[in-house]
């Protein structure tokens, strides 16, 4: 990668999470008929919790505190191995992918860990939740990673989401829409969006997320949100990448394509968001099986 391409990458990575945010949330008060509140909201809301002091509970320990900054920091470090679009990550080496998966679930452990340290019931029932539904989760990003190794003989993500995914649909078209179904359940469940979850609600019976940062407040809640952005936003960028392998041989073009490829599922974000309903926690493994299903047969596709 040049310079300039570096520059692109991280710019990207550390401004674009919220405005993604934005349009998930513009879109949803369009179908309510809302207003809503301005596209750049989220940014505004990180700045004022970036302000703002921070109160800890004094039955909590080092524990606590390092939750947010370990889930951010495994966020912006998985973002750096992360391609966007056609162009290379600028970490990019050989296992890769394995590194990304679990520099996301070392993020999430840490979140979990932070819940469980505050002492608190109903904060242990979200960190469980949160750990039982993950565990679900993992097996289907594996497989549809799997299936993309599988496609390129190549275990590094630069290579798998690289120059070959435009003839992808050519060749495996059948494993190519199996992994995008799969991978976009996915990006909803570890995202923490509907079906799976609500960012928006507080009823104890459907927390799952935010049930697990209520102590949190200031830049650790700050952190939080920053960091599921993030997440958000790598997973899309892997969903678009499959979905929409355009290249038109001009740099400047590509990223053009890579971020309206990023707006059209934020977009798809908000539509689902707005014509579903929260499932019941009771069936939420059964469309998070689906997914490792979905995945799984997409490998299936590919041996001959």
């Amino acid at each position: 990668m040049t310079p300039a391409h570096i520059a692109i990458h991280l710019l990207l990575l550390l401004a674009l999470p919220p405005l993604l945010l934005g349009v998930i949330n513009k879109t949803k008060a369009v179908f309510a008929g809302r207003n809503g509140p301005p596209l750049l909201q989220p940014y505004y809301d990180l700045i004022r919790l970036f302000r703002k002091g921070s109160v800890f509970s004094t039955t909590t320990t080092w524990v606590f505190r390092a939750g947010p900054v370990v889930g951010l920091a495994t966020c912006l470090l998985a973002g750096m191995i992360m391609p966007f679009g056609n162009h290379a990550a600028p970490i990019a080496f050989s296992g890769d992918l394995v590194a990304f998966a679990y520099l996301l679930g070392l993020g999430r452990f840490f979140t979990v860990a932070a819940a469980l340290d505050t002492g608190s019931a109903f904060e242990g029932m979200g960190g469980a939740r949160e750990a039982t539904f993950s565990c679900l989760a993992e097996p289907a990003l594996f497989f549809g990673l799997l299936t993309l190794a599988k496609r390129t003989a190549s275990l590094s993500l630069s290579t798998m989401l690289g120059s070959t995914m435009p003839g992808a649909w050519a060749s495996t078209g059948a494993s190519m829409i199996l992994v995008a179904v799969s991978l976009f359940i996915v990006l909803l469940a570890e995202s923490s969006r509907i079906p799976f979850d609500d960012p928006n609600t507080h009823l104890e019976l459907t927390m799952i997320h935010e049930v697990m940062v209520l102590d949190h407040s200031g830049p650790a809640l700050g952190m939080i949100l920053y960091s599921a952005a993030t997440k958000l936003m790598l997973l899309g960028a892997i969903v678009t990448r499959i979905a929409l392998p355009f290249e038109t041989g001009n740099s400047w073009a590509d990223w053009a394509v890579f971020l309206g490829g990023l707006f059209l599922l934020a977009l798809l974000i908000g539509v689902v968001e707005s014509v579903m309903a929260r499932l019941r926690l009771i069936h939420v493994p059964r469309l998070l099986v689906g997914a490792c299903l979905l995945s799984a047969f997409g490998v299936v596709l590919l041996v001959r």
